[in-house]
């Protein structure tokens, strides 16, 4: 009974240490300058992994990989359940405005609240699939939410942006980038 007692206690020290040692880890990775954003990905300069996904619902058209050639584009993988795809939203209907195809992957979302969320905010999407078992988003490499892909007319993925878009990324990254793609 005694044992049982100590490990009743043991245990929650534990998980309270680990979590402690992985939230000072990432801590001080932030304290060096460094970011989830600085984190590789292998995908770039390589063509985005093949996939066809549904529209959102029964009946919306979904899109596939073969839509991303032959234009510059972005592709936002985000969910209606995702803090940060709120704060980027702004970003994207900006850019859509511009002109700059973007398509959307629904990430592991219920539809009825993605549609409420593009209802409310907007949708700057050309079109939208449903990745409802995050296979996609698997093959794309997606660790976090939202992510934001540049791909060039040949298919190739040139950028990827981990975490919310801000207008500095626009104005630092995403627009020059985009920019110096069209003009090849």
């Amino acid at each position: 009974m005694k044992g049982n007692f100590r490990l009743t206690y043991f245990i929650p020290v534990i998980i309270i240490l680990t979590i402690l040692a992985i939230f000072w880890s990432y801590l001080s990775k932030i304290k060096d300058g460094k970011s989830i954003q600085d984190l590789p990905s292998a995908l770039i300069n390589k063509p985005t992994p093949v996939f066809k996904l549904p529209g959102i619902s029964v009946g919306d058209k979904g899109f596939d990989s073969r839509e991303l050639t032959g234009k510059v584009t972005l592709v936002n993988i985000w969910a209606s359940w995702c803090p940060p795809c709120h704060v980027e939203h702004p970003r994207h209907m900006q850019l859509a405005s511009e002109g700059i195809p973007i398509y959307g992957i629904n990430y592991k979302d219920k539809p009825e609240a993605a549609k409420n969320f593009l209802n409310n905010l907007g949708n700057p999407y050309r079109a939208i699939g449903a990745d409802r078992t995050g296979k996609v988003a698997i093959d794309w490499g997606v660790y976090g939410y939202p992510e934001t892909f540049v791909v060039d007319a040949k298919g190739q993925i040139r950028y990827r942006h981990v975490g919310p878009i801000m207008e500095d990324d626009l104005t630092n990254k995403i627009r020059p980038l985009i920019k110096a793609l069209k003009t090849k």
